[in-house]
């Protein structure tokens, strides 16, 4: 059985924040990470080729024949296929970009060091659907495809659980209920306009509304009373309440109290403050521009709907008021009357009078450390480093 390798091609810079952290494959979208959805495809386990100061944490592991995939794109049946009927050396392209490709180890270390290669033989694909992940926005836009996806590997191999009856399951057919999973009193799960998928030990607490497309990782929870529109995802150990739409939670972070959560982003690590809320449309109805971290430019979203996308271990503090559209980097603190900036760079304090003062790295790591030692997770060395190196990178 070919190894699989999945690389980040340029979509990687447009996807910043999330991805200052880890390679694009391992964003969650749906009910796992691009790189888990491959590896159930193509069942094997995946590795990374990613930017340098990442690669002491993800490293790429070689075997003798390799898929190599790109890591913005999901998996669909059509695409799998063609994969795995490839003959080694040979390439997907679409519009001349590589999809993915068949490697002997030899070819593959000749690419790595930039050496002339055999001839590559590349396919077009045409008429074959693809999905992939280009922009931030995209996370949330294909979320509900994501989560359909999902729920079919799942529920193709592992059997549901009972749901309880003293819940309300409307088309229980679509609904996937994992072992440990409590769940209480006046629930309602809704799969009417799509599947609905627990995980491992997560709890729903009495009150809840839940309509699918929804997601929610092992030992994550939803508040009492919580309203969950789709498509929304939650990643592992989430504390989530109030009021979320078509979002997407990573794991570890927080939103365990009222407030709004529309068309957004929240990397690994978060903590947003009680009534925290979003905007997700202008009052003008207009496009959303959003703020492109590599480039230094507003772009436009092209979307009516885009609210907070937020970096890894970034806070908000209580009652704070995101504009559409806006981006804030990793371990930055949002708090203070008014609305921030729609652009709040890596290691930033935003408070009264809205001026970004710095957010000094030993500080930042001392609360990263307190809050993953409250969920038995050690920050390592290795991370360290890398937030070393995104600090000096911001600074230049």
């Amino acid at each position: 059985m070919p190894n699989l390798i999945l690389f980040d091609d340029f979509s990687r810079d447009n996807l910043l924040p999330f991805t200052y952290t880890k390679p694009v494959a391992k964003l969650l979208i749906g009910a796992m990470s691009i790189q888990e959805k491959w590896e159930y495809e193509l069942d094997c386990t995946g590795s990374h080729i990613t930017q340098d100061y990442l690669s002491d944490k993800f490293p790429i592991e070689i075997a003798a024949e390799n898929y190599v995939v790109n890591g913005s794109v999901l998996p669909n049946a059509s695409l799998v296929k063609l994969i795995k009927q490839l003959e080694n050396n040979t390439a997907l392209l679409q519009d001349g970009e590589l999809v993915a490709a068949k490697l002997e180890a030899e070819q593959f270390h000749k690419l790595m060091q930039e050496e002339e290669i055999d001839e590559l033989i590349g396919i077009e694909l045409e008429g074959t659907p693809l999905y992939k992940i280009t922009h931030k926005w995209d996370l949330f836009l294909l979320n509900d495809i994501a989560i359909r996806a999902d729920f079919e590997r799942i529920n193709s191999t592992i059997k549901t659980q009972a749901i309880p009856k003293h819940c309300t399951a409307i088309n229980p057919k679509e609904i996937f209920v994992s072992k440990g999973v409590k769940i209480g009193h006046n629930v309602i799960l809704d799969a009417s306009n799509g599947p609905i998928i627990i995980g491992e030990n997560a709890e729903i607490m009495h009150g809840s509304v839940i309509m699918g497309p929804y997601s929610m990782g092992s030992n994550s929870s939803l508040k009492v009373n919580s309203k969950v529109y789709g498509a929304t995802s939650l990643g592992t150990h989430v504390r989530a309440g109030g009021e979320i739409k078509n979002s997407i939670i990573s794991s570890y972070s927080n939103k365990g109290h009222e407030g709004y959560l529309g068309n957004s982003v929240i990397g690994e690590w978060c903590n947003l403050g009680a009534d925290t809320n979003t905007s997700n449309m202008k009052n003008n109805y207009g496009n959303v521009n959003v703020w492109n971290m590599h480039t230094s430019e507003f772009e436009d979203s092209k979307q009516q709907f885009c609210g907070l996308m937020m970096g890894d271990h970034s806070k908000s503090g209580i009652n704070t008021m995101f504009n559409t559209g806006t981006v804030v980097g990793i371990a930055s603190n949002i708090f203070g009357a008014g609305m921030p900036p729609k652009n709040v760079d890596n290691f930033e304090w935003i408070g009264l009078p809205n001026k970004a003062v710095a957010h000094k790295l030993d500080k930042a790591l001392e609360t990263a450390e307190r809050m993953m030692d409250r969920r038995e997770v050690a920050f390592s060395e290795i991370d360290k480093k890398i937030w070393e190196h995104i600090q000096s990178s911001s600074e230049n």
